[in-house]
């Protein structure tokens, strides 16, 4: 990829299908969150599964992040690979490798700190047979009925964190919580409510509150301004938007402020073997589907299906070897698909390049 910098994605060295990340709507989202987090008193800690960079983790950081939020050990140590110095896993770690690494780690560097979730007493009890000279410091999961993990009442949660102060080993930290499954405002800030009471209740000195997910933070920011505790914010898809799944869900739509969508893949008509019919280069290995199917960018563009290599359209006056641009659905099952990414400029000059450690 270097040796294209300066030159158009569309100059001939680049092949097709390939994504292409916006460095203008990059920096932009990372500069609102950034800004958002700070004006509501809360510090960010961006979940980095949905990129898994370096390059992003790096802009995250200098924009004023906290550290970075994972989602499974292997995760957190290929983003300490990264030079952080503070991560969160977002779940309860019962992985053997991934706890020796984790005490290792913790002993190796005293700076370095390192936040994980319990919602059991089996879950403290491994921890606290893996822990080494320093404790593995915790936040209590509070879930919700239907949810994810997580204690499913505050009584459950406040008798495991009496649990955790008695056990050799392992540290509260504070609480932790997940609202992004939750349907209605009305739903999150009820939920909301609990989390602040497990605050109160629990004995810990400037305890952590950490919640996530990017579709309800302004709740989280009107409705976690008083409370004591120290607020990470763990919304990790705002950093490159979409045209689809967090377009339509993204907090910006109720409050002022926006997101740009900075990932678009582009691919070349394969074959119109139909009138109206086109068979496009771009399948599942190179697009995200699980939660909607790409966004055609040519107006007159339908999907009708999506293959592991193809992609069926429907269109009139395309032909074999005409580009289309597609916008995506859901960045966090998007950078897996790809190692290397070229950061492009508004003229889609190559400016840099963003590579993933999936």
């Amino acid at each position: 990829m270097q040796a294209v910098l300066g030159q158009s994605v569309f100059g001939g060295a680049l092949g097709f299908p390939l994504m292409v990340v916006h460095r203008d709507a990059l920096e932009h989202n990372v500069a609102t969150m950034a800004a958002f987090a700070r004006d509501h008193g809360m510090e960010l800690a961006p979940h980095a599964k949905t990129h898994m960079s370096a390059e992003i983790a790096a802009l995250q950081l200098e924009a004023g992040a906290w550290g970075l939020t994972v989602a499974t050990p292997r995760q957190a140590e290929v983003v300490r690979g990264f030079g952080v110095g503070k991560l969160m896993v977002a779940n309860q770690v019962v992985d053997p490798a991934g706890l020796a690494w984790g005490a290792g780690e913790l002993e190796r560097d005293p700076g370095f700190e390192l936040l994980s979730f319990v919602d059991s007493e089996a879950g403290v009890d491994i921890l606290a047979r893996s822990a080494g000279s320093r404790p593995f410091r915790v936040l209590v999961e509070l879930g919700h009925e239907g949810g994810r993990a997580g204690c499913r009442s505050l009584d459950e949660l406040l008798k495991l964190a009496s649990y955790v102060q008695a056990v050799p080993g392992v540290e509260l930290a504070g609480v932790a919580g997940y609202e992004g499954g939750l349907k209605t405002g009305e739903e999150v800030r009820k939920y909301l409510d609990s989390l602040q009471e497990a605050v109160e209740y629990i004995r810990v000195r400037n305890p952590i509150l950490s919640v996530g997910g990017s579709q309800w933070f302004d709740v989280i920011g009107r409705k976690l301004v008083t409370t004591q505790a120290r607020i990470l914010l763990r919304s990790g898809a705002y950093v490159t938007h979409d045209d689809g799944y967090y377009r339509e869900r993204t907090p910006f739509n109720r409050i002022e402020g926006e997101l740009h969508p900075a990932l678009e893949v582009w691919a070349h008509v394969l074959s119109t073997p139909e009138p109206g019919l086109a068979i496009v280069g771009m399948g599942k290995r190179d697009a995200p589907y699980d939660e909607g199917l790409p966004v055609p960018r040519r107006g007159g563009v339908t999907i009708t299906k999506m293959q592991d290599q193809h992609t069926v359209v429907r269109a009139d006056g395309l032909r074999p070897g005409d580009l289309l641009a597609f916008g995506i659905s859901h960045p966090c099952t998007a950078f897996d698909k790809w190692r290397v990414l070229p950061l492009v400029d508004r003229d889609y000059r190559v400016v840099g390049t963003i590579t993933t450690n999936f």
